[in-house]
């Protein structure tokens, strides 16, 4: 259920913030919406990988944890690490 808090609070369902969410939870959150954005729904299509990347930057420290976006993003763009659609 964590993975729906937002380090400022703003999240649900108990508005946690900052160390009060688990890191797992930090990172679920995370990697939920990089593969929410780069993913096709009914109600919108995906984005392009740099505007994910942008989202994830824009509201590192404020949605999401620091730590968890700068490591996803060297994963991204320095290892070039991406998972494909199976």
């Amino acid at each position: 259920m964590q993975h729906h808090e937002r380090i400022d609070g703003s999240g649900y369902p108990h508005q946690l913030r900052g160390e009060e969410i688990m890191m797992k939870a930090r990172i679920i959150a995370v990697s939920d919406l990089v593969e929410t954005m780069l993913t096709d729904h009914p109600y919108r299509k995906a984005c392009t990988l740099d505007e994910c990347l942008e989202e994830l930057e824009s509201n590192k420290s404020i949605l999401y944890d620091a730590w968890v976006v700068d490591i996803t993003l060297r994963l991204i763009r320095e290892e070039n690490y991406f998972l494909k659609n199976i």
